[in-house]
């Protein structure tokens, strides 16, 4: 395999600024990276050859979203990111938790990634990468750098301990409307056991609602206390009104426009995504297309 020329040195770069943000041990946030603390150390000391495999070095450049095609990608303070910073800030210094359920496409997932690489002891976990209760287990344990090794039980005991030992951590629980059932029962287990000592923030569309709500309704078992935990309550970001709507969408697709388009004509992409939006598509994404086909 070869790999692009600087690829290497890129990732080491994004490793050691990611490393500031993360309170454990270099062991710890060796297994964030499912490397060895030797290597690890290799790799701080500005070693990049003969160290870890090729696919180790994508593997890590994937986690940290390594990009050296340099797409040059702005990041524009949207509502949406404002409302989720503070959101995330909050559950932090606090040690609450929350839910926040919005449409697709309105830039949920980008802005937690953006604003959790800034913050300390803050750990973002693609929920439908661990649906199941024993893969979701071992992928927050990874995320964590607990080691996700050994059994289930002792995996969940070291994903409590390091909980209760890091500084106010917070976990962001996204697309978190793909785990199962018992998987959410975890996340209750979870959290009870880090109660007052970490923060929760949990995303998704509709269709985690709609899961919340229906087992809340049927009396299933953890619903109504997770539900609980999370601050009862669903945090929504785009208003009902359709005029309302509309000028959160035309703020919205306009201000990362003109952050990242060439184009002086920024009401027509506007107009052309917020029809996206009117037939449940996913409007941001469509711009980011429209604006690198140079429409």
């Amino acid at each position: 395999m070869n790999l692009p020329e600087n690829f290497k040195e890129k990732v080491r770069e994004a490793i050691l600024a990611d490393r500031e943000n993360f309170g454990g041990s270099n062991a710890a946030y060796a297994r964030t990276l499912g490397i060895s603390g030797t290597a690890f150390s290799r790799i701080k000391g500005g070693q990049t050859e003969r160290i870890i495999s090729d696919t180790s070095w994508l593997a890590i450049g994937r986690k940290l979203e390594v990009d050296i095609r340099k797409k040059n990608w702005s990041v524009a303070r949207t509502k949406v990111y404002s409302e989720i910073e503070d959101n995330l800030h909050e559950c932090q210094a606090k040690n609450q938790s929350m839910i926040l359920v919005d449409d697709c496409g309105i830039g949920k997932t980008f802005c937690a990634k953006h604003i959790v690489r800034k913050m300390r002891n803050s750990f973002y976990v693609d929920c439908s990468q661990g649906k199941t209760k024993i893969t979701f287990v071992r992928l927050l344990a990874r995320t964590l750098g607990v080691d996700e090794n050994g059994k289930h039980v002792d995996v969940k005991d070291n994903i409590k301990y390091a909980l209760s030992v890091l500084e106010s951590p917070l976990i962001v629980l996204d697309e978190a409307g793909d785990l199962e059932y018992s998987t959410l029962l975890v996340i209750k287990e979870l959290w009870n056991a880090s109660e007052g000592n970490a923060g929760w923030y949990m995303m998704g569309a509709d269709g985690l609602k709609a899961k919340i709500n229906k087992g809340i309704n049927n009396r299933k078992v953890g619903f109504a206390e997770l539900f609980s935990r999370f601050s009862e309550k669903f945090i929504t970001l785009t208003p009902n009104g359709s005029d309302d709507r509309r000028k959160f969408y035309t703020q919205l697709i306009g201000d990362v426009a003109y952050a990242n388009s060439k184009t002086d004509n920024i009401n027509k992409l506007v107009n052309q995504c917020y029809d996206r939006v009117e037939n449940r598509h996913r409007s941001l994404r469509h711009l980011e297309t429209l604006i690198q086909i140079g429409a």
